[in-house]
């Protein structure tokens, strides 16, 4: 989910990927605004503010606001939740059920979106650039900007802001395990300049302290290296089913094949192995900033 297309035809925008290109959650449509409003008017008939709602559906309120403004695909679990507190006669899970449909969003990447909500955990090799998940404003703003055909001004602000909504994954599950594996060149390129990497690499720190977060580093120099085919992400479902996606510069892939998952897994499994360790890698990092 990167600079390819990320499931979305040539006429809608999004970010819900990893770079800085047309790609991802599309920006806001009629169908999205529709469901927040329906969420809103049963919230606002309970005499509930969004900060009194947010802890009954287990989400921030800025995630129940994103929701309500049609600016994030709601979770599958808050649509349940949300229809039961509310009381709300079975309305918002049959308005839910419309969301899937959304032109635009192909049907391979929108399995993966809804996959990635409630995701057990979920895998990620990266060699091109950081993931969506680790970026800091600035960083994801230095792609956003570089995209070719350029963006506008409008467009970059939407899909920023729509990046650093779904980041915040990382903390609204922690009971989600997130790894991550990514290449040491990623940190020498200096993506945006040296104050945008050294931010990077304090906001990378950072997230790596989280328990359900764990990053490595693989080394610019390995002999042996198990991801050469490219970037991959892995995901395991709340029924232990396991899941793939696959990405190239325009398109993306979603993968249920058992043995092309067992192929993944194998390779995954391998560059854990040839990675430096959690606590090395902290290191490597932390010197990385300090040359800075």
């Amino acid at each position: 989910m990167t600079h390819g297309t990320d499931g979305i035809d040539s006429t809608t925008y999004g970010t819900f990927g990893n770079g800085g290109g047309r790609g991802g959650e599309p920006e806001p449509q009629y169908i999205l605004k529709m469901f927040g409003e329906v969420v809103k008017t049963f919230r606002k008939r309970a005499r509930l503010t969004q900060e009194q709602f947010a802890p009954l559906v287990g989400y921030s309120p800025e995630t129940v606001a994103s929701i309500e403004q049609g600016r994030r695909l709601p979770p599958p679990d808050f649509v349940e939740r949300a229809d039961s507190v509310l009381d709300a006669f079975g309305v918002i899970l049959a308005a839910a059920k419309h969301l899937t449909r959304r032109k635009g969003l192909a049907s391979w990447f929108r399995q993966w979106a809804q996959l990635e909500l409630t995701a057990l955990s979920l895998y990620t090799y990266e060699c091109r650039l950081i993931p969506g998940l680790l970026q800091t404003p600035a960083y994801a703003r230095t792609l956003f900007t570089d995209q070719l055909p350029p963006l506008s001004d409008e467009q970059i602000e939407a899909q920023l802001a729509a990046r650093l909504e779904r980041q915040q994954l990382l903390r609204e599950r922690p009971n989600t395990s997130f790894s991550f594996i990514l290449e040491e060149h990623l940190f020498l390129r200096d993506l945006g300049g040296e104050e945008v990497t050294r931010e990077l690499l304090d906001h990378i720190l950072d997230l790596a302290g989280l328990r359900n977060v764990n990053i490595q580093i693989m080394p610019l120099v390995r002999h042996h290296h198990a991801g050469l085919d490219g970037p991959m992400q892995l995901l395991e479902t709340p029924d232990h089913q396991w899941f793939g996606y696959l990405e190239g510069q325009k398109y993306g892939q979603f993968v249920s094949d058992p043995a092309v998952i067992s192929a993944l897994q194998m390779r995954c499994a391998n560059m854990r192995s040839q990675a430096l360790s959690l606590d090395d890698s902290k290191s490597l990092m932390r010197r990385m900033r300090g040359a800075r």
